[in-house]
């Protein structure tokens, strides 16, 4: 991704290793300071997924990947450090693929770092050609709403949902996106936003119950990521992603969502089998260290909500879009 430094803009990626090290921007201080933070064991690093320093769920993947090639190098036991690793968090399904694409290559006499090295790279080529696919259906002139981040940030480099967006633009298309908040971290104003800030991608920031307004008032697409694509079709996605697909639906509106193949669960049947993160209820109550609710009064905070496959137009890949019929064919493939 293309972010602003004082001698201008440079490429830079969510994540690196070097020297021993993984490197990640740690996202819980953007947009207002760019500030990276080294890890060198496996347990540090899965603690950074957790904590949300990386978020999105190829750059957890890739990140865990990581992480257990660092477990290799240190001669840690990797059972044991893959079953930690996938404690992190539950419902991305890309951090349980990299954990064990990682053990197979392990096992396979791989060097650790660059069986790492090497899923990484994939992923981003995958996010690339994302790009290239879903910037195809982007028409000069459309307005495009997004949710959360699905940016390069949570995927190392170019996103899922943002891939087509980036594409479009770069093609010289006259675009106009539409950032919803995404309450409660926040990471469609912070992240999504800075991310297109940096490319001056035109957009604007909207509040997460004025997506049914905007929507009303002529959004040409809706592009999300996915966190969890299961067998069926259904997926999960950051908390709020179900209603503006039903939104959508009702107002004739397509809704794609952008994953690469590492995202399918092709072993869970339906989106109710999908586990959903509960996260503290402080990301609710609390705002800048400043209680906002009334002492005492509780909060339900579910990081993600899953959303039927009936409401969803098609899924952008690195293989080109994919109906939800056409997951079963992708499954026996």
């Amino acid at each position: 991704m293309k972010v602003k430094t004082e001698n201008g803009r440079r490429d830079m990626r969510a994540l690196w290793f070097e020297a021993g090290k993984l490197t990640m921007i740690d996202q819980r201080s953007l947009p207002h300071q760019l500030r990276t933070v080294d890890y060198e064991t496996c347990d540090e690093v899965a603690a950074a997924i957790k904590d949300m320093v990386t978020r999105g769920a190829p750059s957890i993947g890739a990140a865990a990947a990581y992480g257990i090639c660092l477990a290799a190098l240190k001669g840690e036991d990797l059972e044991d450090a893959a079953a930690r690793m996938k404690a992190a968090r539950p419902t991305a399904n890309d951090l349980f693929y990299a954990v064990d694409h990682m053990m197979d290559r392990l096992a396979a006499g791989d060097d650790p770092v660059q069986a790492a090295e090497g899923y990484t790279d994939s992923i981003i080529e995958k996010c690339r050609m994302i790009g290239e696919h879903g910037g195809r259906i982007i028409q000069d002139g459309f307005r495009i709403m997004t949710h959360c981040n699905a940016g390069a940030l949570a995927t190392v480099d170019h996103g899922t949902a943002l891939a087509p967006i980036r594409q479009a633009f770069q093609d010289g298309k006259s675009i106009f996106v539409y950032a919803s908040e995404t309450r409660p971290r926040l990471q469609g104003a912070q992240l999504t936003a800075w991310e297109l800030n940096q490319e001056d991608i035109p957009h604007s920031i909207i509040v997460d119950g004025a997506s049914g307004h905007f929507l009303r008032q002529g959004v040409d697409m809706v592009i999300v990521g996915a966190d969890r694509i299961v067998a069926n079709g259904d997926f999960a996605n950051k908390i709020g992603t179900y209603e503006k697909a039903v939104l959508a639906k009702e107002l004739g509106i397509p809704f794609y969502v952008a994953a690469p193949v590492s995202t399918f669960d092709f072993e869970m049947a339906r989106g109710e089998d999908i586990p959903i993160e509960e996260r503290s209820e402080e990301e609710v109550t609390v705002v800048a260290g400043n209680l906002i609710t009334p002492s005492g009064s509780k909060a339900l905070n579910p990081a993600f909500d899953y959303t039927p496959a009936r409401y969803v137009t098609a899924f952008i890949t690195e293989l080109g879009l994919l109906k939800p019929e056409d997951i079963s064919r992708l499954r026996r493939d």
